[in-house]
C-alpha cells in the first residue's frame, strides 16, 4: 500500500513538473519577443516568432522529461526483477 502512495506522488510530480515546463518556456518566449518588439519598434513579429520558440521549446522540454521518467520506470522495473 505504500509502494502505491509513493509510485502515486512520483507520478504527480512528473505530471506538475510537465506542466510547469510547458508554460515557463511558453511565457519566457512571449515576454522576450514582447520586450524585444517594444525595444525594436517590430510589433508584433519579435511576439510572435519568440511565442514560437517558447512553444518548441516547451514541447522538447516535455519529450526530454518523457524520456527520462521512462528510463527510471524501466530502470525500477530491472532492479524489481519484472
Amino acid at each position: 500500500m505504500a509502494e502505491d502512495k509513493r509510485e502515486l506522488f512520483k507520478s504527480l510530480g512528473f505530471m506538475s513538473s510537465v506542466g510547469i515546463s510547458m508554460v515557463a518556456s511558453t511565457f519566457i518566449g512571449l515576454a522576450m519577443g514582447y520586450y524585444l518588439d517594444r525595444w525594436l519598434g517590430s510589433s508584433p513579429w519579435c511576439t510572435l516568432i519568440f511565442l514560437g520558440f517558447g512553444i518548441v521549446s516547451g514541447f522538447r522540454n516535455i519529450y526530454i522529461l518523457t524520456e527520462r521518467e521512462l528510463k527510471r520506470q524501466q530502470d525500477e522495473n530491472s532492479k524489481n526483477g519484472e
